[in-house]
């Protein structure tokens, strides 16, 4: 006899690519450059270097190394659409640092 066993995953658990993620934020404005930045290594999720493809989640740690600039955001939550308002965006992430990197010669 065999006995099955079904896990529940909470629904509320969402989850999105990311170079989805970073458009639909708006942190950065096309998802084809979101998906060249993860291919560079400029973007981290939770310390690691992370494929565009990555699904991220609320409570997930993104850091992107744009230009000279470091920007730490912590995602407070994922929208259920592609297509988010502007001020709909904004309330995405929460910024945790943001550094100017020194050039480097």
């Amino acid at each position: 006899m065999f006995l099955l066993s079904i896990i529940h995953f909470p629904l509320s658990i969402q989850s999105m690519r990311l170079d989805l993620f970073l458009k639909a934020s708006r942190l950065i404005i096309r998802r084809s450059l979101a998906q060249k930045f993860c291919d560079a290594g400029m973007v981290k999720v939770n310390d690691l270097t992370a494929k565009s493809s990555r699904e991220v989640k609320p409570d997930d740690e993104i850091e992107i190394k744009k230009h000279n600039r470091l920007t730490k955001v912590k995602v407070l939550q994922v929208p259920d659409k592609k297509q988010v308002s502007r001020s709909d965006a904004a309330n995405l992430y929460e910024i945790v640092s943001e550094e100017i990197l020194e050039d480097e010669i």
